[in-house]
């Protein structure tokens, strides 16, 4: 069945119960059109149910990393993947064109500049990660049973964990105007209103998106697009969003790149339990939880939680961001920098990744300087490394399993240790589910 043939026939469920072969049979299967039409005439169309009816996949080529993070942010419950930085070496040749990011023209020398010095840095972070991994095995933490498999098998996945180990750390030099590729699967409802935010959007690469998505999906869903355009409403909403990020921006008293250093993740926990609800009562829900898609009970799930960091990196956020459930917000307003280099031990040039570190803290600076000048384009001047404030509103149930997630067996390191943070706090006020939460030790794999 086509898209549209597929919601027509779920649309007959909604005014007979015929069952399905009878509907079926009063299909022209020569030619599905008209028989898509001779139901949509009976049902109304237009009602969003029958377009969440309508599977349709997009692959989407060359977005920037910050609209693919837009778009997982409006679409957090679609299927899909993204090219990831934990496997690929990206280089300056996959840019975003200035014209497609609004870059001014008298910024664009600037800009261009900015993204060659953060590309150099990034490649110099890799080779100087690369070269740790190889000298000392043991930093990268490698099970010894990994080590000390002398087969071709075992020789590539101890490469591989290499390749991951300097991947996780150079990537914060990555900016986020480097273009990434996204697939998603969700249904023609969904595309419909990614299309309504894109269109709407003050940003030029995603109305541009928007407008190619539009045409795509009036070549699979012609009858189901009829809502695809801008909306006033979000086009108010998201400049009024876009004008307190600079107002607030415009408060913080940076004098200079030197500045700009890593802001200390400081984790916040707020949680409210239903009326009745007892602590023992929560510690009692994971009674019997042997692994992280185990039952939890009825008082963790109804329990709200808010938790999240003041200062998390954006190449975390775009992790943490891609959970499906509850509520995601990012005050986009650059903080500090991270450049990992808590990571380093002392048989590492501390001196030499300081360098690295003061490139990323200046290019960040630049970016919240664009941004105080009232420049929406300031998101491509930011790097993956940038900090801003992240909050994660949701229920019990689903803050365990992201806990437990990522902490997990192949866990960034970084976003493992903002979970256990926030698991700290949850500790101090459920000492009980100690234990009881298989909090990870974000091993490699």
């Amino acid at each position: 069945m086509t898209p549209e043939l597929l919601a027509a026939t779920g649309a007959r469920y909604s005014r007979n119960n015929e069952g399905l072969d009878s509907i079926l049979a009063k299909i022209d299967p020569a030619n599905p059109d008209k028989s898509v039409d001779s139901i949509f005439r009976m049902v109304d169309y237009g009602h969003q149910s029958i377009a969440d009816m309508a599977p349709v996949a997009i692959f989407i080529d060359g977005v920037s990393v910050w609209l693919a993070y837009f778009i997982w942010s409006i679409c957090p419950t679609a299927s899909g993947q993204e090219s990831s930085t934990r496997y690929i070496r990206l280089n300056s040749d996959g840019v975003l064109d200035p014209a497609d990011a609004g870059i001014p023209v008298d910024a664009r020398a600037a800009w261009q500049h900015n993204l060659e010095s953060a590309f150099s840095a990034y490649s110099r972070a890799l080779n100087f990660w690369e070269a740790a991994a190889s000298r000392d095995p043991q930093i990268v933490a490698i099970p010894e049973s990994i080590l000390n498999d002398e087969s071709e098998k075992g020789k590539r996945k101890i490469a591989r964990m290499r390749r991951n180990f300097a991947f996780d750390r150079a990537r914060y030099f990555l900016p986020a105007a480097a273009k990434t590729n996204v697939m998603l699967l969700m249904s023609a409802r969904s595309w419909v209103q990614l299309c309504q935010m894109l269109l709407s959007h003050y940003l030029c690469e995603a109305r541009r998106l928007g407008s190619l998505l539009r045409e795509e999906l009036e070549m699979w869903v012609p009858r189901l697009t009829k809502h695809a355009s801008e909306i006033r409403s979000i086009s108010l909403g998201l400049r009024d969003e876009y004008d307190s990020c600079m107002q607030s921006a415009r408060s913080l008293k940076f004098c200079d790149a030197g500045d700009i250093v890593e802001n200390t993740a400081k984790a916040f926990l707020e949680i409210h339990p239903p009326a009745g609800v007892t602590d023992s009562d929560i510690g009692r829900a994971l009674e019997g939880h042997n692994n992280i898609y185990a039952w939890m009970g009825s008082p963790l799930r109804r329990t709200l939680v808010r938790f999240g960091w003041d200062a998390v990196s954006f190449a975390e956020i775009r992790d943490l961001n891609r959970h499906r459930t509850g509520t995601k917000t990012c005050q986009f307003i650059p903080r500090g920098f991270y450049a990992a280099a808590g990571e380093l031990n002392p048989s590492l040039d501390k001196d030499e990744y300081d360098k690295l570190g003061r490139t990323g803290a200046a290019l960040t600076y630049d970016s919240l300087a664009r941004l105080q000048a009232d420049d929406p384009a300031y998101v491509y001047w930011c790097l993956l490394g940038s900090q801003m404030s992240f909050e994660h509103a949701t229920t019990g149930d689903k803050f365990v399993y992201e806990a437990e997630l990522r902490t997990g067996a192949g866990a960034h390191f970084r976003y493992a240790q903002h979970l256990r943070d926030v698991l700290a706090l949850w500790y101090a006020r459920f000492p009980s589910t100690k234990g009881s939460i298989l909090e990870g030790a974000n091993e490699p794999e």
